[in-house]
């Protein structure tokens, strides 16, 4: 998915909120898109790729329990 990093694919499962699903399922109706669930998939890594999830999960601090 980017060209200046090494990536790999990681299956996982995700808490989102149920409008960003919509949302996607909503966006690839208009695109029509039926594998909502790789549409999905792209949206999140494009997401992690964009805002410098290394830097995220190298700090000590989000590591904080889930409430």
């Amino acid at each position: 998915m980017s060209a200046d990093q090494d990536t790999i694919v990681v299956r996982a499962n995700v808490e989102m909120p149920v409008a960003a699903l919509n949302a996607i399922v909503a966006q690839a109706k208009k695109l029509q898109r039926t594998d909502t669930a790789d549409l999905v998939g792209e949206m999140i890594s494009r997401f992690i790729l964009a805002h410098d999830f290394v830097d995220f999960v190298q700090q000590t601090a989000n590591y904080k329990e889930r409430s």
